[in-house]
């Protein structure tokens, strides 16, 4: 069989360029920006075809490793998943996959791939993969050069120098963002946006890395050599991936090295970077109105709406981004992408919650959701999956009422265990030790009225947990 590669998908950020869709807990690449999968899942699919490509790795962090898992099992897709302890950007990450994938194969070919870019024309992008490889098996790092369509000043820019193999070319060299004059030079002399995916030998890679760091790269290599397993997960030792020097691989190796070659591709690459950039992928109404949702505009035009529950109506507007969700709503004008970064750092001052959390926050076992809430009380839809159960605790400060409106539930309070159908409830009093579980084949809903002096999360006391919360 031809060398295959590893695909390397990074999917550890928590971008808030997309706020407020993406937060903290939830970030873009976990989103279905347009249509049912995530950009996380799409870059899966896309790296899926067993001849070019071997298992994928994942590198992702703890607060995301379940969401991760979840979105494998849609699209029928199985990978290693590695946990990073703590972000230290892109070099340190890149560099334990590529350690990871020594350990799989000793000449390991990696594909690092951001898991929320956007990829319209899969054929190119497969095609430059394989000009790649071959530029790869010579010891080159190939970095993917998009073909730019705009002097775009939010990208980095490559200059192309000589040919390599194929299209393959050496980089002359890397350059920061430019502004709007810089950029259209640029373009005018044939520069390539630098999409931030690449193409490796990884003992070459980390061969690079060490001339310039060697202690970040031998922390890396401890992190993977002292990982443990949990829950079928490889958790990368805290204290030796922490001790790594946090840094993007543009800046730790791409920039420094003299392996570094680039190959051109025209694919409809996008990193989704700005509500901007979806209303740009996103099928518009012939007055140029993308909407995701329920959306009614008169009289408006290239406007973007994306709203998860709210009807939201424009009349008499022009390029605006209107973003709902049960407890938030963003407006801002279209093409003004710094605005929100400013808007976001002065959220996390004022009103932190919007920036890190949904009302609905996904769980391994399902997901609950704030419904109302009061001084003394409050009000929460749970949803469990079939087979799910939600751990064995008990609470200081609050009692709980549940009514099951869909499916069957198993529930333990104390030594008694019974079974609540639809359009029964059960009390669970104070301090009672108590579990949810859904045994039958349909998700499981349920409204939870809590009443207590305080309601805060962290008054559950896990007894026992099947996700190691406990």
């Amino acid at each position: 069989m031809d060398k295959r590669i590893i695909p390397l998908i990074m999917c550890g950020g928590a971008g808030t360029r997309l706020w407020p869709a993406s937060r903290e807990v939830r970030p873009k690449q976990f989103l279905p920006l347009f249509g049912e999968r995530s950009t996380f899942q799409d870059t899966l699919l896309r790296v899926s075809d067993a001849s070019l490509f071997e298992r994928p790795i994942v590198i992702t962090n703890a607060a995301y490793r379940f969401m991760v898992l979840e979105q494998l099992a849609e699209i029928g897709i199985e990978a290693d998943i590695l946990l990073e302890p703590t972000r230290r950007d892109s070099g340190p990450a890149i560099a334990a996959g590529a350690v990871f994938a020594r350990s799989r194969e000793r000449d390991a070919i990696v594909l690092a791939l951001a898991a929320d870019h956007v990829v319209r024309n899969t054929q190119a992008f497969i095609a430059a993969c394989r000009q790649g490889l071959a530029a790869a098996e010579t010891g080159r790092i190939v970095t993917f050069g998009v073909k730019p369509e705009r002097p775009a000043t939010e990208y980095g820019y490559i200059s192309p120098g000589e040919a390599v193999t194929g299209e393959v070319r050496a980089v002359a060299r890397f350059v920061e963002k430019p502004d709007a004059a810089t950029a259209a030079e640029y373009v005018r002399s044939g520069y390539l946006w630098n999409s931030g995916n690449f193409m490796f030998p990884a003992s070459v890679l980390l061969d690079e890395y060490r001339k310039v760091d060697a202690g970040s790269v031998d922390a890396v290599t401890n992190a993977v050599a002292k990982a443990g397993r949990d829950l079928g997960f490889v958790t990368l030792e805290s204290e030796a991936f922490g001790s790594a020097k946090a840094i993007s691989i543009d800046y730790a190796v791409m920039e420094k090295t003299s392996r570094a070659a680039v190959i051109p591709v025209d694919c409809g690459w996008s990193d989704v970077g700005s509500w901007h950039a979806v209303w740009e992928l996103s099928e518009k109404d012939a007055q140029g109105n993308a909407a995701r949702g329920v959306a009614v505009f008169e009289d408006s035009r290239n406007c973007n709406v994306t709203t998860d529950r709210a009807l939201v109506a424009l009349e008499g507007v022009d390029d605006l981004v209107v973003v709902a969700t049960p407890d938030a709503v963003l407006v801002s004008r279209q093409k003004e992408a710094s605005g929100l970064k400013r808007l976001v750092a002065k959220l996390k001052t004022v009103a932190p919650h919007v920036t890190e959390e949904h009302l609905k926050v996904l769980r391994p076992w399902g997901s609950y959701e704030s419904v109302d809430n009061g001084e003394r009380h409050q009000v929460k839809r749970i949803v469990v999956k079939p087979g799910g159960r939600l751990s064995l605790q008990k609470h200081h400060h609050r009692a709980e009422h549940w009514i099951v409106v869909r499916g069957a539930a198993q529930v333990t309070v104390n030594e008694t265990v019974r079974m609540v159908h639809e359009n029964e409830s059960i009390y669970i009093p104070m301090g009672a030790v108590h579990r949810l579980e859904n045994p039958g084949k349909i998700m499981l809903e349920l409204i939870e009225v809590q009443t207590g002096s305080y309601l805060g999360e962290d008054d559950i006391i896990r007894i026992e947990d099947d996700y190691r919360r406990s």
